[in-house]
């Protein structure tokens, strides 16, 4: 339970100290009685929801989709519809067939294996088998599963491949952010990037996951000095047109303070992973959203480029215009 929950139940006068109403500023002494009425907890029943989906593969064990930007994967506190969740069980209700696994049902997240970010776009699979769903997890534990991301950061990388090696753990001062820790707070994550174009001012790196932490590659690519572009939870700047566009070099009925990026500059472009039933190795490519790829058209376009030819690198890119 969180602090600020706790707080709501103190507020409601739900809790007790010795049988008295206590503050919340109230310290505690060995031998103290604490009585608390919790509410009863929230329902796990998720409602289908006609919500889009960009769905690159669907069979009777899984289904691999690209997620759009500005939707969370499962139902939280804070959201309890318009998620993927919601979207997946409509679709198998209505346009499909099967249903997610009941694997995570208890947390309002049957189905899904991994997750991906808010406002981060790409590659995702989620089970429809309880056995698929076990399968694809040891997976993921395992580090087998193939991830391959596309940023764009802010500056010029100089070096134009390495791995970062710098542990994470939560924020000490700031809630839900992530931080380079390297105390016993801090777990092992490791990311390799590898530079693909260099524009004045920004570069477009692939990146590739070793380890699965949460906010992994926008606290590794701060850390080196070089937040992704859009993301201000660590460090990046919204981008307008004027940003990336020189003054007089726009389309005319375009404005110099129009949002260029209104996320972080981040996408899942493949996932590679051992179908769990088949057997057999698949991998899924997932194409750009269109707000990433006008500002890589942009970039392209209005700003001095060079592209890096990086051994290792796996996703395709659209040549330029």
């Amino acid at each position: 339970m969180s602090r600020t929950a706790l707080q709501r139940l103190i507020d409601e006068e739900s809790v007790t100290v010795n049988g008295r109403q206590p503050k919340a500023s109230t310290r505690l002494r060995l031998g103290d009685v604490v009585e608390a009425v919790l509410p009863p907890p929230p329902s796990n029943h998720i409602p289908p929801e006609p919500i889009p989906l960009d769905v690159l593969h669907e069979d009777a064990d899984l289904i691999v989709i690209n997620k759009h930007p500005d939707i969370i994967v499962h139902p939280a506190r804070a959201m309890k519809s318009g998620t993927i969740v919601n979207a997946l069980s409509w679709r198998f209700q209505n346009e499909s067939s099967g249903g997610l696994s009941s694997v995570g049902e208890e947390f309002a997240r049957p189905g899904i294996v991994h997750r991906l970010d808010r406002f981060t776009t790409g590659a995702m699979v989620a089970a429809k088998s309880d056995t698929a769903h076990w399968r694809l997890g040891h997976q993921f534990q395992n580090r087998t599963v193939g991830k391959r991301y596309l940023a764009v950061v802010h500056g010029t990388m100089k070096t134009m491949t390495d791995m970062v090696d710098l542990p994470i753990g939560r924020h000490p001062r700031i809630f839900d952010r992530y931080a380079v820790r390297f105390d016993d707070f801090g777990k092992s994550a490791q990311t390799i990037y590898r530079v693909r174009e260099i524009f004045d001012g920004y570069t477009l790196v692939e990146l590739e996951l070793l380890t699965g932490r949460t906010h992994q590659i926008r606290v590794h690519l701060a850390h080196l000095g070089h937040p992704i572009a859009g993301d201000d939870y660590y460090g990046g700047s919204k981008l307008t047109r004027s940003m990336v566009v020189a003054k007089g070099e726009d389309d005319p009925d375009r404005r110099p303070d129009e949002p260029l990026l209104a996320r972080q500059a981040l996408h899942a472009a493949l996932l590679e992973f051992d179908h769990p039933i088949e057997g057999d190795r698949r991998s899924f490519t997932a194409p750009l959203w269109p707000d990433m790829k006008e500002l890589i058209s942009l970039l392209r376009k209005h700003r001095h480029r060079r592209v890096a030819d990086i051994p290792g690198c796996r996703v395709e890119m659209e040549p330029a215009e």
